[in-house]
């Protein structure tokens, strides 16, 4: 079974702003904002009421940056995540039930706190690079294999 994901990083350079997870999935991982995809919604869609539930920050444009399929070695279904960039954002950062935000400097984005498979294509993001990629993970969420690709501006 697949499901389909969004992920919204607002870049202001020389920053981004990432959450710390307080719940759920990913619980105390730095990440972008994000979640499912409800029937019915785009995934830009998606990715605007994500990013306004879990920061309260309107983002008024975003860009797609990448499409990662992430698989689980415990789980049946796999993961579609949609990755956009906003460079522009409208109101206040707010804390929220399931997400801390906070801003980093490009150059001290905090990688052991994240993701493992954060560190192969965020490099690729703050360059604007559009990408994809596959990343297998053990059952403690190791990246035992992956693969990435640069795709070609559309």
């Amino acid at each position: 079974m697949k499901i389909v994901t969004t992920l919204c990083i607002v870049h202001d350079h020389p920053k981004i702003l990432l959450g710390m997870k307080k719940r759920g999935f990913g619980v105390g991982l730095w990440n972008g904002f994000g979640g499912k995809v409800k029937k019915g919604e785009s995934v830009v869609s998606a990715a605007h009421r994500e990013m306004h539930e879990e920061c309260g920050l309107v983002v008024p444009s975003i860009e797609p940056a990448g499409v990662l399929d992430l698989l689980y070695n415990d789980q049946k279904e796999h993961v579609e995540m949609h990755i956009f960039r906003a460079t522009s954002h409208r109101g206040e950062v707010c804390e929220s039930e399931e997400m801390e935000p906070r801003w980093f400097s490009i150059d001290e984005i905090p990688f052991k706190e994240m993701w493992q498979s954060d560190r192969y294509w965020y490099p690729l993001f703050l360059e604007g690079k559009k990408f994809c990629g596959k990343f297998i993970f053990d059952n403690k969420y190791n990246v035992i294999e992956h693969e990435m690709t640069i795709r070609r501006k559309e």
